[in-house]
């Protein structure tokens, strides 16, 4: 499992971006599938990350924002699970979950190491190539985390990278181009920029004139550039290794960045470039290289242990709700999947929420965005037809059929999971 730090779903070449080189992850996609209606649990660093170690919805695990300590009821966790099952697990690279690395009988990952969240990224290929030129006498899990491109926060603060030094951007007119999206949309939920104005550390953004925008675009662009040439040392390695035959690579992101759509940086936030995120699965003989599934609604954050599982024929852990992408991986017609997915968020500063709530509800080409508080709670956007977010279509008498069915829809999902989100009835 190969993991990017705020990476938005099509910030990456082989997803038609023009602004950015990535063979590494070309490569993957090149020998996999594309899932581009991926969407993470909670777009932020902690809760998404928990999520994925433990395959439960934030609002399961009680982790719903940064620096919340993980129950101890929650105990099923991902290394824990293939260790169990006969697999070597090991984990390099930036972890950020609320279980301390040295806690190996709960989190299952035998060897760990360069954990931090920040310098770790230039270490996390050759620990990994180490590893996998071991000689192993049982089948592995292997997860290499990278830090960036995170550090497109600190550069929006003008502060030094934490995980190497950032590029001096060009002139503006030598950038990328903003995007078609750069404006606010129609009736935004006003609780979009009040929390915004409240963390000038997280969005020094606000008062940015277009050609700034243009030179964090292209900040951004070339530390994905930079974590991707990490990424092409490993693919190297299983390649030389005889290993890439018989090695199921997964790659995303545990979250994307605002990148300048709607005059958004970071992340929270529900719009399509904070929640949505690359996702790719790649097995050599068993997928069908360049295959882009754009039909079927994926978690980035809790399908992982069941396809992990999948693969290593064991079964899912009992009351697990993600669902294994093992047959849609391998063209296969899945026994069920998905007719709707939720993301959440909570605002927060790095440890204090600020007791803001959010849902993002996909069901078909639509989507539905709520927030708990202020005037002008919900959205919703047809997706297909505007995937920018630009034309909000819940004030307008034509969609309130689709409205209701969405909130419906949502309503239902809370009660499943003893969600007490304040719904619009």
């Amino acid at each position: 499992y190969i993991m990017t730090d705020q990476q938005c779903a099509e910030a990456f070449s082989a997803a038609g971006c023009p602004d950015v080189r990535t063979p590494a992850m070309d490569r993957i996609a090149r020998a996999g599938v594309r899932f581009t209606e991926a969407y993470c649990s909670n777009p932020l660093c902690v809760p998404a990350r928990t999520s994925m170690m433990t395959g439960l919805l934030p609002q399961q695990n009680g982790v719903t924002y940064n620096n919340l300590k993980l129950p101890v009821k929650a105990s099923t966790m991902m290394g824990r699970v293939l260790a169990d099952a006969g697999y070597e697990t090991a984990y390099f690279g930036k972890w950020h979950v609320p279980v301390l690395p040295k806690e190996k009988e709960r989190h299952g990952f035998a060897t760990m190491a360069h954990t931090a969240a920040n310098g770790v990224d230039a270490q996390v290929p050759d620990a990994s190539i180490e590893f996998l030129r071991r000689t192993h006498s049982k089948p592995f899990l292997l997860v290499s985390s990278f830090v960036n491109p995170h550090d497109i926060c600190e550069w929006a603060r003008g502060t030094a990278g934490k995980d190497g030094p950032m590029v001096e951007p060009p002139p503006p007119d030598r950038c990328p181009a903003l995007p078609a999206n750069f404006a606010s949309p129609e009736q935004e939920p006003e609780v979009i920029r009040r929390v915004q104005a409240l963390d000038n550390s997280a969005y020094p953004t606000r008062a940015w004139q277009p050609d700034k925008w243009r030179q964090y675009r292209h900040a951004y662009y070339r530390l994905i550039e930079r974590v991707d040439s990490h990424i092409g040392r490993i693919l190297d390695t299983l390649e030389e290794t005889g290993l890439a035959r018989s090695t199921v690579i997964v790659f995303a992101s545990d979250h994307g960045d605002g990148n300048a759509a709607h005059h958004w940086n970071q992340k929270q936030v529900l719009y399509e470039e904070t929640a949505r995120v690359p996702f790719l699965v790649a097995f050599p003989g068993h997928t069908k290289g360049g295959t882009i599934d754009r039909r079927h609604l994926v978690s980035s954050c809790i399908d992982l242990i069941p396809t992990f599982c999948d693969y290593a024929g064991v079964p899912t852990p009992d009351g697990l709700p993600g669902l294994s992408l093992r047959p849609l991986a391998e063209g296969r017609k899945p026994r069920q999947w998905r007719q709707e997915l939720v993301t959440q968020t909570e605002f927060c500063t790095f440890n204090k929420s600020y007791g803001v709530h959010g849902r993002l509800l996909r069901m078909g080409d639509w989507k539905y965005v709520v927030y708990s508080e202020g005037s002008n709670r919900e959205q919703l956007f047809d997706v297909v037809k505007d995937r920018g977010e630009m034309n909000n279509l819940a004030g307008q008498g034509s969609h309130r059929r689709q409205l209701a069915a969405c909130r419906e829809r949502l309503a239902a999902v809370c009660r499943k999971y003893t969600d007490d989100f304040p719904l619009v009835s």
